[in-house]
């Protein structure tokens, strides 16, 4: 193998540029000419290819987002698409391909291997932290630490003003941010889509806390479970006073990454490198106990990763 190429897809998450150093100056170092696809896989559509040699990323580790760009591309999900990627892919010699993001990007990578045998390795990052076979995913630990001192500063201000505050976190489908969160930071609840939330039973807890003299409430919400001027409205009726909402939004995106996560994305850009180098394409580089493993693309996305319910009732019980 003398040629392979890296592109970043879907969502953006902190540690995605230390990924991209990794697999140039590991690959470089290994005698491989390394491409840079702009733009995710759209990019790889209109073959929007840059050569990366050593110099090209010095200083991108401590960066947020993604120095390749990044983007959903609808014409990419086509067979019509993957074909035309495919053959942008052959036409410039590119022997294998590391991509690097969500499930969406993790499926696409497959596919392209299914559909056109074109040699892929999958790196998980997302802030979701929704992959299965992996613990972590790149991403989640930077995401958790901004959450987490933006929480800070609003149980401040609560205090100040013996309000309740409703804190609307990312997470469509999981509510791994909002579970973890709330509880590094002792929120009073904590409302996520796995679990049914009781707004009379959640009402009846804030009065109860109020009464036992606990000035301020904190409750966190996943997007995925139900908005944040929902749960106003439900609160405001039964506990009797005004809630003061924030929406934290794509602030948790971004950020210069964690030293965790900058050792995760250079250690799993490294170990994709060496998986193509194997010739073991069609796989995931995973975090499983303190070790890189390689997992089918498929097994870890058809594996359904759900919060741990224990530690939701270990938050409940030490707010």
């Amino acid at each position: 193998m003398k040629k392979i190429a890296v592109l970043t897809s879907g969502g953006d998450a902190p540690g995605m540029n230390a990924a991209v150093r990794a697999v140039v100056r590991y690959g470089v170092r290994h005698g491989l000419e390394v491409i840079g696809v702009r733009r995710g896989y759209s990019g790889l559509i209109d073959g929007d290819f840059v050569k990366l040699e050593y110099k090209d990323v010095a200083g991108i580790t401590e960066k947020g987002g993604t120095i390749l760009r990044t983007s959903r591309c609808e014409e990419f999900k086509t067979e019509e698409g993957r074909e035309l990627a495919a053959k942008q892919i052959k036409k410039h010699g590119i022997e294998g391909l590391v991509v690097i993001g969500g499930e969406g990007s993790l499926t696409g990578a497959h596919l392209l291997y299914e559909e056109h045998k074109i040699p892929v390795v999958g790196i998980p990052a997302t802030i979701d932290n929704d992959i299965g076979l992996t613990d972590m995913c790149i991403g989640v630990d930077t995401c958790l630490n901004t959450v987490m001192d933006a929480v800070q500063k609003l149980k401040d201000t609560a205090s100040s003003h013996e309000r309740a505050f409703i804190v609307e976190v990312m997470g469509r489908h999981s509510g791994y941010i909002a579970l973890m969160a709330g509880l590094v930071t002792g929120a009073e609840a904590i409302i996520v889509p796995e679990i049914p939330v009781d707004y009379s039973q959640l009402a009846d807890r804030i009065l109860e806390e109020r009464r036992r003299g606990k000035i301020n409430s904190i409750i966190i919400v996943a997007e995925g479970a139900a908005s944040a001027y929902t749960v106003a409205r439900h609160l405001e009726y039964r506990i009797g006073y005004e809630t003061r909402i924030t929406i934290l939004g794509h602030v948790q995106r971004g950020g210069s990454p964690t030293a965790f996560d900058r050792r995760l994305a250079l250690s799993m850009g490294v170990e994709a490198v060496d998986a193509l180098l194997d010739g073991e394409v069609d796989v995931m580089i995973a975090l499983q106990g303190n070790k890189l493993v390689r997992v089918p693309i498929m097994e870890a996305l058809s594996t359904k990763k759900t919060i741990d319910k224990k530690l939701y009732e270990i938050a409940y019980m030490l707010s």
